[in-house]
């Protein structure tokens, strides 16, 4: 069973990442003109390859996210918050109702990042607070994924249904980072008693020191 939810994650990744005949088709033709099963793949490979492999920043929050106490429930709360919040922030950016600076978003993004990997240095499980902290920095992380959907642009006869599947790209890539996380490691070590010291606490330093370059690169 294991190896079949192995198997299967796998084939997802290499579907959404290597596939690229639906991107060259759109570089070429106008979206609008694409079928609305061509153009809905397209939007949903775009979400989802907007977190693997080029969302690294990402990546990193959802770890962070994920690390400090790998329990479902935990992970389920943070990730629902995550998600509404980027959600919200993703349609009304889209709709135009409300805008932010691409940079200034970036370097809130690496700031998210940051404070989350502090944390987990001088935390052992999931506060209440930290479900609010998740659900703002999930805002800000929703504004990031709009810059990148406003500079593709989406079509104006499928704007909600390829809105929608962008946003599901993004969950697809999530949940994706957070399987693989688990199976190749977390699995295996989160009952250990070294799990804080020698996982938590290594993964979340690294993570934070990434995230401090950010921030400076994107000043």
């Amino acid at each position: 069973m294991q190896f079949k939810a192995k198997y299967f994650l796998l084939s997802i990744v290499i579907f959404f990442t290597a596939t690229n005949n639906l991107l060259a088709h759109a570089t070429v033709m106008d979206i609008e003109q694409m079928s609305t099963t061509d153009t809905l793949l397209l939007f949903l490979q775009l979400g989802f390859q907007h977190i693997i492999p080029l969302g690294l920043d990402h990546i990193l929050f959802i770890i962070a996210l994920f690390i400090i106490n790998p329990k479902f429930k935990d992970i389920l709360i943070q990730a629902t918050a995550f998600t509404i919040a980027h959600t919200i922030t993703l349609g009304l950016s889209m709709f135009q109702i409300i805008k932010a600076p691409t940079a200034i978003v970036e370097v809130i993004i690496a700031i998210s990042i940051l404070y989350v990997a502090i944390e987990n240095i001088f935390s052992s499980k999931v506060k209440p607070s930290r479900i609010a902290v998740v659900f703002v920095f999930g805002l800000i992380h929703g504004l990031g994924f709009a810059a990148v959907l406003s500079d593709i642009g989406l079509p104006q006869n499928k704007f909600i249904s390829s809105l929608l599947m962008f946003n599901v790209g993004v969950e697809f890539g999530q949940i994706a980072v957070i399987a693989a996380l688990y199976f190749t490691l977390i699995k295996w070590v989160r009952n250990a008693w070294f799990y804080k010291s020698r996982i938590v606490i290594p993964l979340s330093i690294i993570i934070g020191l990434v995230s401090i370059y950010w921030i400076f690169e994107r000043i």
